[in-house]
């Protein structure tokens, strides 16, 4: 049977039932609601963690919420990567939890001015989409020369010049164990790569030894996999383990590889086999040794295999290209497939500068609906204003919604412009709303003691519209008249 939440009853059952409202509930029954919708943590509730009478109550409440698929931390002492942690085969079930971790490789055959300007890359890519900021999230350190002292000197240069987590690949035992004794964990947890059907015994002893996580690799052969997942857990006690059923390429391969690890990710959340509940990694990267020709087709084929793997379940893509052209696909189709279905993909309410504002720009109001925001700020960006932009938390409607269902309104502009601390940016004291927004106009003028003026209807009119209407004389006769 697949994996079913906990109903909101059992969970209320296991908690205090104090209604303290720690948690920032109005009761334990809302709480319990949260979490069996998993919209909340335990940790959320101080009186079930810190009071000792309820510790039998919290692991009980762990084991119920705990999920299927493993998940496992991977971190630098700047930045923390969860990956696995997943409930359900399928995205309607359920929101997928902990996108998929994306590293990009570099090798210790390369020289350093190589290594410093790949990492930098790596570490500065950045690509906005619908207000929000995408980002690669790891860097993979591959051992070439097989020489642990080489190693360990790349991988210090690596974790110098980067705040990314790391993923240590190489086969050999001793050349992990030297980047590991320079990484110093616990303060950096990189995952180690991999464990395979000839060295599983000293990888796990490494991983044990440092309290790091294990990949385990076994390209093509599925049985192999799961037998050392299963010795590694239960004869070597490692909890932390994450499997890589290969990535391959040619006749059969693609077909192998989605069979994989769609079998995989099927077994661990609707058989609940505990073998396979572990984080899935796709290597991408390693199209790099299977084809040959023109390395533009190389990457169109890692391109095409990396979207596959997000889609098929894969928790942690290796990949070796750093063109935008293959690495922006991956990182919009992620986005995509991780937004909560149940709820309108929304960016964050606050102050947005729009060209080079000043204190006597207009200032633009809108809703924090993605769509609506992408197209406002575009439409003001194309117009070449220079204004501030105001979003508002209309909890992901856009704008004519957010009116009629008392979303919009003039609490919440007053409460940004506050937050923002609005006033000590601009001189005067004029917001511009939407056309479609006219009838709160009254409610946001008596709320945030601000004057008003209604704008067009569509953003695509903004620039003509200020052109019109917003201008020096116009400013002072509405602050006159204020």
């Amino acid at each position: 049977m697949p994996w079913k939440p906990p109903t909101p009853i059992e969970i209320y059952q296991l908690l205090p039932k104090t209604n303290c409202g720690k948690c920032g509930e109005a009761n334990c029954m809302a709480f319990a609601i949260r979490l069996a919708s998993l919209d909340a943590k335990l940790e959320d509730c101080p009186p079930l963690i810190e009071e000792e009478k309820y510790k039998g109550s919290y692991e009980k409440l762990q084991s119920l919420l705990l999920p299927p698929v493993r998940e496992v931390v991977i971190k630098s002492p700047k930045k923390v990567v969860k990956i696995g942690g997943k409930y359900v085969l399928f995205r309607h079930e359920m929101r997928y939890h902990n996108p998929t971790a994306i590293a990009v490789d570099v090798d210790d055959n390369m020289d350093r001015d190589t290594i410093i300007k790949r990492v930098k890359m790596i570490e500065g890519f950045e690509y906005e989409y619908v207000g929000q900021k995408l980002k690669l999230d790891a860097i993979a350190i591959r051992s070439v020369s097989n020489d642990p002292k080489k190693f360990a000197q790349t991988v210090a240069l690596v974790a110098e010049n980067s705040s990314l987590p790391l993923v240590l690949c190489s086969t050999n035992p001793a050349v992990i164990e030297a980047a590991l004794n320079v990484l110093n964990p616990p303060h950096h947890r990189p995952l180690i790569y991999a464990a395979t059907k000839d060295n599983w015994r000293e990888m796990a002893e490494v991983a044990k030894r440092f309290d790091v996580p294990l990949a385990i690799a076994s390209p093509g052969d599925l049985d192999l996999l799961v037998s050392l997942a299963k010795t590694l857990s239960e004869d070597m006690g490692l909890k932390d383990l994450a499997l890589d059923p290969g990535c391959i390429v040619g006749p059969g391969g693609f077909a192998y590889t989605i069979k994989a690890f769609s079998w995989l990710r099927f077994k661990a959340t609707y058989d609940l086999w505990k073998h396979a509940g572990f984080p899935l990694i796709g290597t991408p990267i390693s199209v790099w040794a299977q084809m040959s020709g023109d390395p533009k087709d190389v990457m169109l084929w890692e391109a095409v295999l990396a979207t596959i793997l997000i889609t098929r379940y894969a928790d942690l893509l290796i990949m070796h290209s750093l063109d935008g052209w293959v690495l922006l696909p991956q990182v919009m189709w992620r986005f995509q497939l991780y937004t909560d279905p149940r709820k309108p993909v929304a960016v964050p309410a606050g102050l947005r500068e729009i060209g080079k504002p000043n204190e006597m720009s207009p200032v633009i109001v809108t809703t924090n609906y993605a769509l609506t925001y992408s197209l406002v700020s575009s439409d003001a960006e194309k117009a070449k204003l220079n204004a501030w932009l105001l979003v508002i938390d209309t909890e992901g409607l856009a704008v004519d919604v957010s009116v009629a269902g008392r979303k919009f309104t003039g609490d919440k502009v007053a409460e940004i412009i506050k937050s923002a601390e609005l006033e000590k940016k601009v001189k005067h004291r004029i917001l511009i709303i939407p056309g479609k927004a006219a009838r709160v106009s009254g409610d946001i003028e008596d709320a945030t003691k601000w004057r008003v003026m209604v704008g067009p209807m569509d953003s695509s009119e903004l620039g003509k519209w200020l052109e019109k209407n917003w201008s020096s004389e116009k400013i002072k006769e509405l602050m006159g008249g204020s």
